[in-house]
């Protein structure tokens, strides 16, 4: 099947008789007929389900979707994209190890890998995304296990070279993990460029209607974890009855071990109802990511003529720093996220923001409506002033996301608001 036609129908096909939509499975609890069925589940999970702390019906169709979108071996869905990072590094990270990751990414993803994971005795080694393969190969450590970037970079708009990153990691002998959640598999699938992990905020274009919070790991299946760097996959974990991830499992050792470890301990799954509303959202996906890049495109031009714009960043158009990349990654397209930095700094993109009348400031992105947000003093304001210029955050900064609305009435909206300002 093409993508298009996987958005409607992987994951769930009806049997003769049954819904022809995928149907909420409300429940906690799975019957067996014995202690031994029980039992069995237990020693097998992948043969049945256990509880809706690990699994549930609904959620499993979804996770399926996702990973056949996505081009892995299988998924798990997380009750946010902050989980979904978290235990992508968690599941092969331990006290004492160290980890790459690019300086550009997500101030929410910064903050957790600096702050909290160092808590925890993990050290997150921060690259600039634009760093040669020299530059990266030097950041490496013996007790390096994991490298860490976005497609797309949130609010920075700067493209991964993937392809160098994913060079990089294996010579080293240890997994990319690529943040695919602007892109998403529509416009990038980054297992085909080497990735070996793939996570997302569901919350942002998959869902796309800001109903529900939510994440996804999805393995690639592809990543050899018997190279000795990993003993958490291939020795016998006595948390799990002495289960050897690899000899049991194979090529979804990665992502067994995330849930029979890491999302039993954790518990950070989401409800049934919520996995209901995201594949809603995915259903459209496809259809929807092309207007946001149409929209997208005629919006970024338009800043770029205006003369109360310092920069617009958007990898789509032409003369942009990431303009190449961006081709390479995304021919279909960048996304609907625009950034730019307007003239007079904080006061006046603050102005500009509050006059806005049909675009919404929130702290989302990625919807079917437009929406504005102030990343300096938003989602990134936790940052000092050093990781914010490695970040590409000035105060006149502006992140703007596209809604599906007619462009010429986001364009209006646009132009009455720069009437307001000086």
């Amino acid at each position: 099947m093409e993508l298009e036609t996987k958005c409607l129908h992987e994951g769930y096909t009806p049997k003769n008789g049954e819904p022809r939509v995928m149907p909420i499975v409300q429940s906690t609890t799975y019957v067996y007929d014995s202690t031994d069925d029980v039992a069995a589940v237990f020693d097998d999970p992948t043969k049945s389900l256990i509880y809706s702390r690990f699994e549930n019906p609904t959620t499993d169709c979804v996770e399926k979707k996702i990973a056949a979108l996505e081009g892995g071996v299988a998924a798990m869905c997380t009750s946010s994209g902050q989980a979904a990072s978290l235990l992508s590094i968690l599941n092969i990270c331990e006290a004492g190890d160290s980890f790459i990751a690019s300086a550009s990414i997500y101030g929410g993803t910064i903050n957790l890998f600096a702050v909290t994971l160092k808590r925890m005795g993990i050290e997150c080694i921060f690259v600039e995304h634009d760093a040669t393969e020299e530059e990266l190969n030097a950041a490496f450590k013996p007790n390096t296990k994991a490298v860490f970037g976005e497609t797309l970079a949130n609010p920075a708009l700067t493209v991964l070279d993937i392809e160098m990153w994913a060079k990089c990691a294996h010579a080293h002998g240890v997994p990319l993990i690529i943040d695919n959640t602007f892109a998403t598999p529509v416009l990038c699938r980054p297992i085909e460029w080497g990735a070996d992990i793939v996570v997302h905020s569901t919350s942002k274009y998959m869902d796309g209607h800001a109903v529900q919070v939510g994440g996804v790991i999805v393995d690639s299946g592809k990543f050899d974890w018997t190279n000795g760097k990993f003993p958490c996959m291939t020795e016998p974990d006595e948390s799990y009855h002495g289960i050897s991830y690899t000899k049991t499992y194979g090529k979804m050792a990665y992502i067994v071990k995330a849930r029979m470890q890491l999302m039993r301990d954790f518990g950070c799954y989401p409800a049934a109802n919520s996995a209901f509303l995201l594949n809603m959202g995915l259903e459209t996906l496809a259809v929807r990511m092309k207007q946001y890049c149409e929209n997208a495109m005629a919006v970024a031009k338009h800043l770029k003529a205006s003369d109360k714009v310092l920069s617009v960043s958007y990898p789509g158009l032409e003369g942009d720093k990431y303009y190449e990349l961006g081709k390479k990654y995304m021919p279909d397209g960048c996304s609907g996220v625009i950034t730019f930095s307007i003239k007079g700094g904080k006061d006046n993109a603050v102005k500009f923001m509050d006059s806005l009348k049909l675009a919404s400031n929130v702290v989302h992105v990625a919807d079917i409506r437009t929406c504005v947000l102030h990343p300096a003093s938003a989602t990134h304001r936790q940052l000092t002033d050093e990781q914010l210029v490695a970040a590409g955050i000035d105060g006149g900064m502006i992140r703007f996301s596209c809604g599906l609305e007619n462009i010429e009435d986001i364009i209006a909206d646009i132009d009455q608001a720069f009437e307001n300002i000086d």
